[in-house]
């Protein structure tokens, strides 16, 4: 029994979903435990340099980082700190595990994608 301003400041606030650089749309979790939670496909994050938020950068969402799998990689509140801290780990394993998907040494400057490298 809200009025339509009030709702569309919710929506804007508090969205449904989270647009990735690659323009898919990832539901967002306001239930999830470790807190509002969004699960993604790594590649669909390259060239983001700053972290997800909702109501207006008060709310960082919690990033599940995923494999081109769908298998979870790692959990972060801090993308940037990520790309330039364990990403080289984890780049390393997943480029032996997933040959055929791009794995940049500057994700956060790199395209985003939801697809394997093209076929040569």
């Amino acid at each position: 029994m809200l009025p339509w301003g009030r709702i569309a400041e919710i929506d804007r606030l508090a969205p449904s979903h989270f647009e990735a650089p690659t323009g898919s749309r990832v539901p967002i979790n306001y239930v999830a435990d470790p807190g509002t939670l969004i699960s993604i496909r790594v590649q669909e994050l390259f060239g983001l340099n700053r972290h997800p938020t909702v109501a207006d950068g008060r709310i960082s969402l919690m990033v599940e980082l995923l494999s081109p799998a769908q298998r979870p990689i790692q959990l972060t509140r801090d993308l940037p700190g990520f790309w330039v801290g364990s990403w080289s780990d984890v780049k390393a394993d997943m480029k032996r595990r997933y040959p055929k998907h791009p794995w940049p040494d500057d994700p956060a400057s790199a395209q985003a994608t939801r697809r394997a490298k093209p076929r040569s």
